[in-house]
């Protein structure tokens, strides 16, 4: 199983590289396509489920809530609300060359950082205008060892937003779909940022 799952996630890869050339229409690269869309939901927040969610994860029964909170020149921020907890930020920045940094902004309900924070990924390539991978970096590593195989990704088309992690050492996986359609009342400020 374990062997199934690292060689789909290799020929998603591999697909990602190989499409991406094609994914290049008149609007420029799949990078530039997927921050043009993503920052159209700027200040708009929508619900979404777990997907194939177990009552062990920390996620399950609880409202989530996703909030394109702020759309700034190369830097998206996204808290994301796990019933009353308002600890976690994704950070997307544009880097040079045209691809996408993400990154985990934790605090604690005091506006202190967590302990871990600060992790994530760098695009391997511009991607697809629907679909950004990031494999986990360096500074990823040095602060969780564990992670060094994490690859996250993120998906979004018209109807729906994704939030993914799949862990290749292991069957650990969290997916969480944000229904575009519907959008819910904004969520309270996240801890640690300012309006």
């Amino acid at each position: 199983m374990k062997k199934l799952s690292i060689a789909l996630l290799i020929m998603l890869f591999v697909g990602v590289k190989v499409h991406a050339q094609r994914d290049q229409g008149p609007q420029g690269p799949g990078s530039l396509v997927f921050w043009e869309n993503l920052s159209k939901l700027c200040g708009r927040s929508f619900e979404g489920e777990m997907i194939n969610a177990s009552e062990n994860d920390q996620f399950y029964g609880k409202k989530l809530v996703m909030h394109v909170r702020t759309c700034e020149d190369g830097k998206i921020t996204i808290p994301f609300h796990v019933g009353d907890d308002h600890s976690r930020t994704w950070v997307l920045t544009m880097e040079e060359g045209n691809v996408i940094k993400l990154k985990h902004d934790h605090r604690h309900e005091d506006g202190s950082e967590d302990r871990v924070t600060q992790y994530g990924g760098i695009s391997s390539n511009t991607g697809m205008a629907r679909l950004q991978f990031f494999p986990a970096d360096k500074e990823t590593t040095d602060l969780i060892p564990y992670a060094a195989t994490n690859v996250w990704w993120i998906s979004l088309d018209d109807t729906s937003f994704s939030y993914n992690l799949r862990r290749i050492n292991n069957d650990s996986s969290i997916n969480v779909k944000f229904d575009l359609t519907k959008e819910v009342e904004t969520p309270p400020t996240p801890w640690g940022w300012e309006d």
